[in-house]
């Protein structure tokens, strides 16, 4: 199972309608919205969203795949089961929610549509959405007993020869490079170093990257070839995407520190945080408690 999330947009209607007018498409479960005419829907989403009227990317958008090997075992109703828990665990609940079974590919999956802005009016976060989705995506492929690929990471490579074994060395010295650099640029001089060339496919006589390949010696692989990781619009995203977890992360260290310089100045609110941090404490050992 896999689950891929676009950039939060701000169109209820022009997600809804790609989703639900596509061909074969299936609704498979609505919370809090109708369904009887897609006006409607649409409608319902964007009276929500009026409750914080200052968030402008409120739509929502997770498409959850998973194998061909699946198909047989998963009917529409394990495939909400699956989604709905998936939502639990990201976080996103007690809110609008539309689950759409597409059929245009070989592989079964669902899209899932839903209002950022929830019942109450608040936000629902979407930071580290893609680490987050990564595990619980893993979890619930291995607690359903799902089809798991065997992925590069367990093949032996000194069992490895010719254009195999090349194929391996330029996938495990560009993943691991990928994790250091904060550009595909930055990657790009990095890999020159290490006797690897990076080049670009564009678009017609235009600037818009089309693709990637990567070479060593006289051989050339085009990036999905060598895995489907290192296609150009996937690698981008994963280096933007943990350039930006850095970048939340350190705002919310920063926002931390500057916190506890406040409370070390104030007395009297630093007793009461460590009081308030003693009742959550004590409020999630009871619940622990009860949950066992």
């Amino acid at each position: 199972m896999i689950g891929k999330i676009p950039k939060t947009g701000k169109s209820f209607g022009g997600c809804i309608q790609y989703n639900v007018l596509k061909k074969q498409a299936v609704i498979l479960e609505a919370d809090g919205v109708r369904i009887d005419k897609i006006a409607h829907t649409i409608a319902d989403f964007n009276m929500q969203r009026k409750m914080n009227p200052g968030l402008g990317q409120a739509v929502g958008h997770i498409a959850l795949n998973w194998s061909p090997n699946d198909t047989e075992k998963l009917t529409d109703e394990l495939m909400v089961s699956i989604a709905k828990e998936y939502l639990q665990r990201m976080k996103i609940q007690d809110t609008q929610v539309l689950i759409i079974r597409h059929r245009d590919k070989e592989h079964p999956h669902v899209h899932i549509v839903y209002n950022r802005v929830n019942n109450d009016g608040k936000t629902i976060s979407d930071a580290f959405q893609h680490y987050n989705n990564i595990k619980i995506c893993k979890s619930l492929t291995l607690k359903h007993g799902l089809f798991m690929s065997q992925g590069k990471a367990q093949v032996n490579r000194q069992q490895l020869k010719g254009l195999d074994k090349l194929k391996y060395e330029l996938y495990d010295t560009i993943k691991v490079l990928s994790q250091k650099v904060s550009s595909m640029d930055e990657l790009q001089r990095k890999l020159q170093k290490q006797g690897i060339g990076m080049l670009y496919k564009y678009k017609g006589e235009t600037k818009e990257v089309q693709g990637i390949s990567f070479s060593k010696g006289d051989y050339k692989f085009k990036g999905s070839e060598i895995d489907r990781s290192l296609s150009y619009g996937k690698l981008n995203q994963e280096i933007e995407q943990r350039v930006q977890q850095q970048q939340e992360l350190k705002q919310q260290q920063e926002q931390k520190l500057q916190e506890q310089l406040q409370l070390q100045n104030d007395p009297f609110r630093l007793v009461l945080r460590r009081r308030q941090e003693r009742e959550e404490e004590q409020g999630q050992k009871q619940s622990h408690g009860i949950s066992r």
